[in-house]
């Protein structure tokens, strides 16, 4: 298996590494257009191969995207990152053609390949993924869910000091301020998160999880990398292993939750085909109206793209 990842900044370039470390592709070829640095974060990521015994060969490219050819994944992190006082909407106009150019280099050498985006906007830079590729929906996706609710299940975990491995969560709609937490479908070691912390403790955590990535933002002056590295390592190896399971992805709905033509994050099965299933779950009338008012922004970012293109 082969696995390109476009950016070799530090999102793209923990995701090559979690890859090779875990040993999730054969391949993991890395690619940036700044001469020098993805073959050399590649090398250092394959000279520590011995140390850390993984046999993942790992190819770096400077904007050489025949080198890329035959991936069965690709991950792209290209664009700008975020500075402090920068919403991702600031973002959009860059970044799309960033993502736009970088996804026609892919069709053209990786026609059969599963593309997920991590550049931001998250939401609309899927959006531009996907009509650039003309790929099916199930094979174009965002990845934000997996990293949105990983940060909630951390603070969840250290808020009742318990491990994070016990705590599954869901959240949904769009990457950032108006995600869509969902309480109900929280749990820790299968008990209701709700019987375990109490209501006004528990919505603090939920608002801090909304502003993550702007709190990391703060403190760094630059956006995060080792989760969200990680979270699209993690979809890539549900896919490569054809694992089918159930992650918060974005994807284009076709009426799901009513919902037609916006790229939300939503909980799919992941596996070989990409988006093997969108999962619909049943939200009740104060989900609905969160997931609504996550829509339309969503759907705003997506017209101020339309009004660029």
């Amino acid at each position: 298996m082969k696995v390109t990842v476009v950016g070799a900044g530090n999102v793209g370039a923990t995701c090559a590494d979690v890859l090779a470390y875990r040993e999730i592709a054969n391949e993991v070829v890395l690619l940036d257009i700044k001469e020098g640095v993805a073959e050399g974060k590649s090398l250092d990521i394959w000279q520590k191969s011995p140390i850390n015994l993984y046999d993942t060969r790992t190819i770096g490219s400077t904007n050489d995207y025949s080198k890329t050819a035959g991936s069965d994944v690709v991950v792209i992190t290209s664009g700008l990152p975020r500075k402090p006082g920068m919403s991702r909407d600031d973002l959009i106009e860059t970044n799309a053609g960033i993502v736009k150019q970088v996804t026609e280099n892919v069709v053209k050498h990786s026609p059969d390949a599963i593309i997920i985006v991590v550049s931001n906007p998250l939401d609309v830079m899927t959006y531009q993924a996907h009509i650039t590729s003309e790929f099916p929906r199930t094979k174009v996706m965002g990845m934000a869910g997996i990293l949105d609710t990983a940060r909630y299940r951390a603070f969840l975990a250290e808020e009742l000091n318990v491990s994070p491995k016990d705590i599954q969560a869901v959240l949904m709609g769009g990457h950032g301020d108006t995600m869509v937490p969902l309480p109900r479908y929280t749990t820790v070691g299968g008990i209701p998160v709700t019987e375990l912390i109490d209501k006004s403790k528990l919505d603090e955590i939920i608002e801090r999880t909304k502003f993550g990535g702007g709190e990391l933002v703060k403190l760094m002056g630059t956006s995060a990398w080792y989760a969200p590295g990680s979270a699209a390592a993690q979809m890539v190896e549900a896919i490569v292993r054809d694992q089918r399971r159930v992650f918060p992805v974005c994807v284009k709905l076709d009426g799901e939750y009513g919902i037609d033509d916006v790229y939300l994050g939503v909980p799919v099965i992941l596996g070989k085909n990409g988006i093997e299933k969108v999962i619909e779950l049943d939200l009740n009338d104060d989900e609905k109206k969160l997931l609504e008012e996550s829509r339309n922004h969503v759907k705003e970012v997506m017209q101020v793209l339309d009004s660029k293109r």
